[in-house]
């Protein structure tokens, strides 16, 4: 899609710049910057995020940081074979019954779940345990019913008759996700809630933009540990033995940031 096409599709709908950076996700001085014809040169994943967003008003859906709807249906009503039913370009997740939008994740998004795994991988590898690592996208119908199916960016699975055809079901035994501008408040409050409450026994939460690490542990009953994204932090499932090297993420963050936009 061209920008005088988002253009065209913002006049016709008449979102605001802040409108379009709230439903996106994108930030708005990058917004402004983009359709205004202020850079030249947006990135790959400005660029995605943005046409993302646009495509949805094109074909019906209302897309929102919090939620995707369709109007046909009510949020806190859908069930899995309304999941089942969406398009299959449509990237989404149904927990407790709300379809919620996943955008097309950007490179650094990618790059960062991809170390993370590769990293695990090696070591299970070298462990020859039955736990193993997967990436998104990949199903978790996490509480065993049928009004909730997630997509966790990486995950360590020690239960091998949890894996099924079709993905994984139950919880995990480890989650990490990275947050973005549009997930946030979804990774870091309702799928926290709900990975914990699941029996996920550890959540990573990846904030590459304000540089932090989050971490969640039944042992802990929901109490987060924070750091910041370099050195060494250990896998608490694996009591130390798993040790995240995160000078590494830090060093993809700092790539894209010199990239610019």
């Amino acid at each position: 899609m061209t920008i005088d096409e988002m253009l065209e599709i913002k006049k016709e709908k008449g979102f605001s710049y802040a409108r379009i950076a709230e439903m996106s996700g994108v930030p708005l001085g990058t917004v402004q910057k983009v359709l205004g014809g202020g850079t030249g040169a947006p990135r790959y994943e400005t660029l995605r995020a943005l046409e993302d967003f646009f495509e949805k008003q094109k074909s019906g859906w209302l897309v929102r940081e919090e939620a995707a709807y369709k109007a046909e249906r009510r949020q806190g009503d859908y069930l899995l074979e309304d999941y089942y039913a969406l398009p299959e370009d449509c990237r989404a997740e149904l927990i407790d019954g709300v379809i919620y939008d996943m955008s097309a994740p950007g490179f650094t998004h990618q790059w960062i779940a991809g170390e993370l795994y590769l990293q695990i991988r090696l070591f299970l590898e070298k462990k020859q345990g039955k736990c193993i690592p997967m990436i998104a996208p990949v199903d978790v119908k996490l509480d065993c019913d049928e009004r909730t199916m997630v997509q966790p960016d990486v995950l360590i699975l020690c239960r091998p008759d949890r894996i099924k055809k079709w993905g994984v079901l139950g919880a995990p035994d480890f989650v990490a996700e990275i947050l973005s501008p549009s997930t946030r408040k979804k990774d870091l409050c309702i799928k926290m809630s709900k990975y914990l409450e699941a029996g996920v026994r550890e959540y990573w939460a990846i904030d590459p933009d304000q540089g932090k690490l989050i971490i969640y542990t039944l042992e802990n009953e929901g109490i987060p540990a924070v750091y910041g994204i370099r050195g060494k932090v250990p896998v608490a499932i694996y009591g130390g033995e798993l040790e995240i090297d995160l000078d590494k993420v830090a060093q993809i963050i700092q790539n894209m940031e010199a990239a610019g936009e």
